[in-house]
């Protein structure tokens, strides 16, 4: 397509924030119409990194008009493609400059020493619309569902605060603490030992990755803004230890997404996961809360099944790129 002849790529760190902010605030409203997300605190995030002029990556121009960038991010031996949008007269054409962005910074990343590893999820775009550079390079793609469950009204509920009674009598919830750090970090390491979640993430493969993981979706708003009112853990009361988890966050003012949700392996198949979100789904009910959001991989069916059991609904279905370097 003539499209490809006139663009221009250069390297994203000669180009300002205030440059690529009107870019970054169309993606922002992307978020919000396809996934109920309000990306601007993420923004904003991304705004003050680019304007240290630190990210690696590449944008592209139609005419010296900025219509597309993307970036990664290293973390050690590892890069992850963090973004790659683009704007364009139609939609053909958009995938088009977000593949030719995708390929110059893959290309980048398998020529760069020292990477081991590259992940990416891009949230946005449709499962298969953009593997061509990602298949080409290599990577392992796994499909992943967006889910969404729609709340009901606070004055359909019963005065009943959560349905806790099938818990065992060693059992116990308990809302989230900073003290259960590094307890939670290891119930997170220990829950997904041969999961295939952990060859998507690689931070589930270490306890130092597991709280790196932790330390994100806690303090940055990658994955929303973190709610502790709307998290909680099992609590073994013979010995104190974590069995389950379920963690929150604020995505928008009337939408919650679950970032987190894990049991440690000896306490399965005791309905603990369904307890958590049943509890979630009433505390956020009462909170006036419209919908809950979250992630899960295809292939993991039990968990799939879990979600539509109790009324979650596919939204969206996109891609996690993983490419392991030999």
């Amino acid at each position: 397509m003539t499209v490809a002849t006139q663009l221009e790529i250069l390297d994203l760190r000669h180009f300002s924030a205030r440059q690529l902010r009107p870019l970054l605030e169309s993606e922002s409203r992307l978020w919000e119409q396809r996934l109920r997300w309000n990306y601007q605190s993420s923004t904003e995030l991304l705004l003050q990194y680019l304007d240290s002029r630190i990210l690696p990556g590449f944008v592209a121009l139609d005419r010296g008009r900025i219509c597309g960038f993307t970036f990664c991010v290293y973390e050690g031996q590892k890069a992850v493609v963090g973004d790659a949008f683009a704007v364009a007269s139609d939609p053909a054409q958009m995938l088009q400059i977000t593949h030719t962005l995708l390929h110059h910074l893959l290309q980048l990343l398998q020529h760069s020493p020292g990477i081991q590893r590259v992940e990416s999820q891009l949230l946005l775009y449709d499962a298969g619309s953009i593997d061509e550079a990602f298949l080409a390079a290599g990577f392992t793609m796994y499909p992943r569902l967006f889910m969404e469950y729609a709340l009901p009204r606070p004055s359909t509920l019963s005065r009943q605060s959560t349905n806790t009674t099938n818990l065992p009598p060693n059992i116990e919830l308990i809302g989230w603490s900073p003290d259960h750090y590094q307890a939670a970090a290891e119930l997170i390491h220990e829950s997904y030992m041969g999961h295939i979640d952990a060859r998507i993430n690689d931070q589930y493969c270490s306890l130092h990755g597991s709280l790196r993981f932790l330390h994100n979706i806690v303090r940055f708003p990658g994955c929303g803004v973190f709610d502790p009112d709307a998290s909680w853990v099992l609590r073994d009361k013979r010995n104190g230890n974590l069995v389950g988890m379920l963690l929150c966050s604020r995505v928008a003012d009337d939408v919650a997404h679950i970032t987190q949700l894990c049991v440690a392996t000896p306490y399965r198949g005791q309905h603990h996961g369904m307890t958590l979100l049943e509890h979630c789904i009433r505390h956020l009910t009462r909170a006036g809360f419209a919908a809950i959001t979250l992630t899960v991989t295809e292939a993991n069916h039990q968990a799939v099944k879990l979600y539509r059991d109790l009324g979650f609904f596919a939204r969206h279905r996109f891609d996690a790129m993983v490419l392991d370097k030999l």
